[in-house]
């Protein structure tokens, strides 16, 4: 069964991974960055080296995002970040395991992702969600 591994973050997380400082939460240095990469590098790789990865992307910051709705009969279309979300989507991992707990032991893993000494970052502080796929549409109960 496949599943999907959801990461989230905010713009003010993205700013501090590129040297930006943050409200109340300084950039981070040249050095965090390159051990958040290699965790996230070696994550993947065990995941490959099982068998369980199929995908798994990053996302661009909420900043290049543009959110399209329908309304009152036409079409709006807003660029971000939003000031009404904090979270988004930052990135996911596709995995392909023999179980939901499977799914959920590779995404706990995420837990030691690291961070500068004293920091917390948006995604460190709220979750990373699983969620199965679906291989082929719901069927209605008759």
């Amino acid at each position: 069964m496949k599943y999907l591994i959801m990461l989230y973050g905010s713009q003010q997380d993205y700013d501090m991974l590129t040297g930006k400082d943050a409200p109340e939460r300084p950039a981070w240095t040249a050095e965090d960055v390159a051990a958040l990469h290699q965790f996230m590098g070696d994550w993947n790789n065990a995941l490959v080296e099982s068998g369980e990865f199929v995908e798994g992307r990053g996302l661009s910051a909420p900043v290049h995002t543009r959110r399209v709705t329908f309304r009152d009969g036409g079409t709006v279309v807003t660029d971000g970040p939003y000031a009404e979300t904090q979270e988004v989507l930052a990135g996911y991992t596709i995995v392909d395991c023999v179980s939901f707990d499977r799914a959920t032991e590779i995404a706990a893993q995420l837990v030691a992702t690291p961070h500068p000494a004293g920091a917390t970052t948006t995604a460190t502080e709220v979750y990373v969600d699983v969620r199965p796929i679906d291989e082929a549409p719901p069927t209605p109960d008759v």
